[in-house]
């Protein structure tokens, strides 16, 4: 049984929301196809949006640099992480309190444009603090952030990315340096905005009046789990982060829908398929668990074995309700198709 749908997978769907970094653009060159696939959304006059964790731009500027890789978008159809995390501050202050802010010009931008006073120091007696992403954050920012939560500072953290995607492999996140003062604080934020929370999606359907949106991602632990919590499918590309040995490893809460190479999946039929298969054998290939492993045998198109691998890495055993949850999966090829296609998703031995 194949793991693949009879049609376009952007057909079942009203609203295509993306993930930015690592799945349209890597820093700031647009991933290969990527620039494509968009124009071909809007030439078929279909309702996409743009969420992202990143706080470092504004919705605006998100929608400049997307125009300028050849990506028509409009502020109203990008959705931040900085702009959400002013919007929760907004409705828990009043007009005029001071927020520490650690990050880059477009979340101070944000705080001040919620009618709130963006502050640098712990001195100025601030009542929040709101740490996002910024190439510039450093040692003197944390140690601010630190003294004000320590003297009672509601602490806001517009998300926990460990990593960020670059050309040059992961680079720390705004979760690295959440971590830094989590260490020094002991304790963990008050509260955390951006994915995986549900909020960037649910915004960006609302706004068009959606209800059926797809959630495209490359990250298990933000957008993928984030479309799990909204109740969205969700497609991951392996443009980015998240890997295929992540992905079999995955809990509940952090599997996709479907699987892809990039955003042709969105229209090829060949280019994403459904996981997991209906069971442990799909497009010629057999899964087997010799209970120190999967076992793949037989041949077929690579993202069959892969729709049958997830089949039986999440299939719950005696021992374990989730199968492989959580656990490094080892993977051994039957049959020189099946070690090729093993290589290929980058589970070779």
């Amino acid at each position: 049984m194949s793991g693949r749908g009879a049609g376009r997978l952007v057909d079942a769907y009203d609203l295509v929301i993306f993930d930015l970094d690592g799945v349209v653009y890597l820093i700031d060159e647009p991933i290969p196809g990527a620039v494509e696939a968009i124009g071909r959304l809007h030439d078929e006059g279909r309702s996409v949006s743009y969420a992202t964790n990143n706080a470092s731009r504004r919705a605006a500027d998100v929608a400049e640099l997307l125009t300028g890789m050849g990506v028509p978008a409009g502020a109203d159809e990008v959705v931040t992480s900085a702009g959400a995390a002013a919007t929760v501050l907004a409705g828990r202050l009043t007009p005029g309190d001071r927020v520490l802010v650690v990050g880059a010009d477009a979340l101070r931008d944000e705080i001040a444009e919620a009618g709130l006073v963006p502050v640098t120091r712990a001195d100025e007696e601030p009542v929040a603090v709101v740490q996002g992403y910024g190439p510039r954050v450093g040692w003197a920012e944390l140690a601010e952030a630190a003294v004000a939560v320590r003297a009672g500072a509601v602490w806001v953290a517009t998300n926990t990315d460990r990593t960020l995607p670059s050309p040059r492999g992961p680079l720390p996140g705004n979760g690295s340096l959440v971590a830094v003062l989590r260490t020094a604080l002991d304790r963990d934020p008050d509260i955390v905005v951006g994915k995986p929370a549900p909020g960037l999606f649910r915004t960006g359907a609302q706004r068009v009046g959606s209800s059926r949106p797809l959630v495209v991602g490359d990250r298990l632990d933000t957008d993928i789990e984030g479309a799990v919590r909204a109740g969205m499918d969700s497609l991951l590309v392996l443009t980015g982060v998240s890997d295929v040995p992540e992905l079999l490893a995955a809990p509940a809460t952090r599997r996709p829908t479907f699987v892809g190479y990039d955003l042709g999946g969105l229209f090829d039929v060949d280019g994403a398929v459904r996981v997991p298969a209906g069971e442990p054998e799909a497009g010629g290939w057999r899964v087997s668990n010799d209970g120190g492993g999967l076992r793949l045998d037989g041949a077929g198109p690579t993202l069959d074995a892969l729709a049958a691998l997830c089949a039986a890495a999440w299939s719950p055993s005696p021992d374990r309700d989730e199968g492989t949850a959580g656990q490094a999966v080892t993977v051994v090829g039957d049959s020189e198709p099946a070690r090729t296609v093993l290589g290929d998703l980058g589970l070779a031995d």
